[in-house]
């Protein structure tokens, strides 16, 4: 293996440890714990891509449907999502967010930033535009 390659892997290694580190500190940042981070999952998915069915739902989150059914009816008795009818297939439904999920889905992201705008001004504003170019070189390699 050539240095480059050794560069390389070790920083893979490094920066996948530190992403999931970071990645649970954020997690742990909850307003609602009873609402299981599959189901914030699937609520965010939902904002984000707007109503679709419970196996498109699936997809999107790569679980097997009869997965995604359970958590589509804990969901609902939360009053998080509605089932209505869909326009072209009476075999499906779409499920929809609540104003109830748009709510907790802004709570849950205001506590994470919140977090992180904290932890961020903790730093010199020098690591803060490495953080800044690491962001956007992240989004690049996620894209990818």
């Amino acid at each position: 293996m050539t240095r480059s390659t050794l560069d390389t892997a070790a920083l893979a290694h490094d920066l996948r440890l530190a992403v999931m580190r970071f990645s649970r500190r954020l997690r742990n940042q909850r307003v609602d714990t009873s609402v299981t981070l599959t189901h914030l999952a699937a609520l965010s998915t939902l904002k984000r891509h707007g109503p679709m069915s419970p196996g498109e739902l699936a997809a999107h989150e790569r679980v097997q449907p009869p997965s995604m059914t359970r958590v589509v009816v804990a969901l609902e008795g939360r009053g998080l999502v509605t089932r209505t009818p869909h326009p072209t297939d009476g075999r499906q439904v779409v499920i929809g967010l609540t104003d109830a999920a748009e709510t907790l889905l802004t709570e849950e992201a205001r506590a994470r930033e919140a977090w992180l705008s904290g932890r961020l001004q903790s730093l010199t504003a020098e690591k803060r535009a490495v953080l800044r170019e690491a962001a956007e070189i992240m989004e690049e390699l996620a894209g990818g």
